[in-house]
């Protein structure tokens, strides 16, 4: 049945799965939004089944055909590489809990969910997400998500790139890019988040070799202009609901 619903139209359930809560909507194929977002808790301990099950009851009872979904970790053709801060035991404030991360590594979250829905579904890294929601095809376009924890994502000439996921990855040897840059610092320590947020993206921007920077997410807010002025190119704040409209992306024909 999944396979007859590639070709339909209509509109598409957007979901972005965060650290802390998860937010839908659904979108035309545009990716304009046309209702207010919903909000829930993020299931914690976040097992992959405990997740798939909230997730395709989410898609199930909206009665959309079409579901595109961003996922807080790096993953490559549905399949999870690493879960970011879906792996702490309680959330985003405790520790990595091995055996939960462990049973993340490798997961087939597309294909479990396609399994459970009715719907198409499409799942992509939540930057990505991101990044078909924000860049406008021109150059190269670097986009930075700001929330619970921090993503990037490269788009060249209008085409999404595979880079590294750096959630976990160590910046300057002082925590991982989610633990600095997250919300819990910000909440810690304004100005030095932001001095070492301006910090971070300038050395992302001189290695991507990025024309223009997109910064999205819900804590985007709290940056201000003056904070990246020196990074080299220019800067696009976005809205909090860029991913979401990016979700129409992933079902647009070539």
């Amino acid at each position: 049945m999944a396979e007859s619903l590639t070709t339909l139209g209509g509109p598409i359930l957007a979901i972005d799965i965060g650290a802390t809560s998860i937010k839908f909507c659904p979108v035309d194929e545009r990716g304009h939004l046309m209702s207010d977002v919903t909000r829930i808790d993020t299931p914690y301990p976040c097992r992959p089944a405990t997740l798939v099950d909230v997730v395709s009851r989410v898609i199930n009872h909206s009665g959309y055909l079409r579901a595109g979904v961003g996922f807080p970790g790096d993953m490559i053709d549905g399949r999870v590489i690493e879960p970011g801060n879906l792996s702490r035991a309680g959330g985003i404030s405790t520790p990595v809990d091995p055996a939960i991360d462990q049973l993340w590594m490798g997961y087939a979250v597309e294909e479990e969910l396609q399994s459970h829905c009715r719907a198409r579904v499409r799942v992509v890294n939540d930057a990505t997400l991101a990044a078909h929601g924000y860049a406008e095809g021109i150059g190269r376009e670097l986009v930075f998500t700001l929330g619970t924890g921090l993503g990037i994502s490269l788009v060249v000439a209008g085409e999404w790139q595979k880079i590294r996921d750096i959630g976990s990855a160590m910046y300057h040897d002082v925590g991982t890019y989610d633990e600095i840059f997250g919300e819990p610092s910000r909440e810690r320590n304004m100005d030095r988040w932001r001095t070492q947020l301006a910090d971070a993206i300038t050395a992302f921007v001189r290695e991507f070799a990025a024309d223009v920077v997109h910064v999205g997410g819900g804590n985007a807010r709290h940056v201000r202009g003056e904070d990246l002025a020196a990074i080299g190119c220019p800067v696009v704040f976005n809205d909090n609901e860029g991913t979401l409209r990016g979700a129409a992306q992933l079902f647009a024909t070539p």
